[in-house]
């Protein structure tokens, strides 16, 4: 993904992390990306926002008690009518785990749950639209949703989101979709079945140098998952951070 726009209706626009170790998360990502952790608001439960050259890039949270995958981070989209979506997600075969919650002027939230299980938000711009800047080393590149079934992936996120998906690829052994609103590229749909992991969002964040990026995230206590290679998208690899958040780098 390139370009320095403001994601339009139905694209990433927005991410953020939830943590067991919030004060070593913030240093974490602070010395990995270059990234200023700001304080945190007590009006929203500790939220804070991480910026990238002075403009914000994610969010950052303490895990909720009862949350199933306390440390990971979260993708979210941008939408018209967050509380018009929440009610077609179930019967898209989604679940509304929480209720849409204003958050001051800035805009309104949701979180769901897809059709095969993977997590995902919805952000109604009010003051606040999301990240910009797309495609620049030290802030987000690429949304991937890695799923169990990829057809009702695909099914899902057409009926709720309105995405027109494109096949990249459609054999046996390596289906991908991707999503483009006005001719650019904003997420893919990859099936993952055969690896038998379970649904889930991966954030790929553009690095200038993916080798030397991956040598600092170990000696700040993340763990490679999945070694440097490269692709025709640039090099990629795969890290969990101090915590166990997994997210990807790729040179941009």
């Amino acid at each position: 993904m390139t370009g320095s726009d403001t994601p339009p209706i139905g694209a990433p626009c927005w991410i953020d992390l939830s943590s067991t170790d919030v004060d070593r998360s913030r240093s974490f990502y602070s010395q990995l990306f270059g990234w200023k952790a700001e304080e945190p608001s007590e009006e929203f439960g500790g939220y804070f926002m991480f910026t990238n050259g002075g403009a914000p890039v994610a969010g950052g949270m303490p895990a909720m008690p009862d949350q199933p995958a306390p440390n990971a981070w979260h993708v979210f989209l941008a939408d018209a009518d967050a509380a018009k979506t929440a009610e077609v997600v179930p019967a898209a075969g989604g679940q509304v785990p929480m209720p849409i919650l204003p958050v001051a002027d800035l805009g309104v939230t949701g979180f769901f749950v897809d059709s095969t299980g993977a997590a995902i938000g919805c952000w109604q711009p009010g003051t606040f639209s999301g990240f910009t800047g797309m495609g620049q080393p030290g802030v987000p590149a690429w949304f991937e949703l890695h799923t169990s079934d990829y057809d009702a992936a695909l099914a899902f996120y057409r009926d709720v989101f309105k995405w027109d998906l494109q096949p990249m690829g459609d054999s046996p052994g390596f289906r991908l979709a991707t999503l483009s609103i006005g001719g650019q590229p904003r997420a893919g749909v990859y099936d993952a079945s055969a690896g038998g992991e379970p649904s889930k969002w991966y954030i790929y964040f553009g690095v200038a140098d993916t080798d030397a990026t991956v040598a600092q995230a170990l000696e700040l206590g993340g763990t490679l998952t999945e070694a440097a290679k490269d692709t025709p998208y640039g090099r990629m690899a795969s890290i969990d951070d101090p915590a166990g958040a997994a997210f990807k780098l790729v040179s941009v």
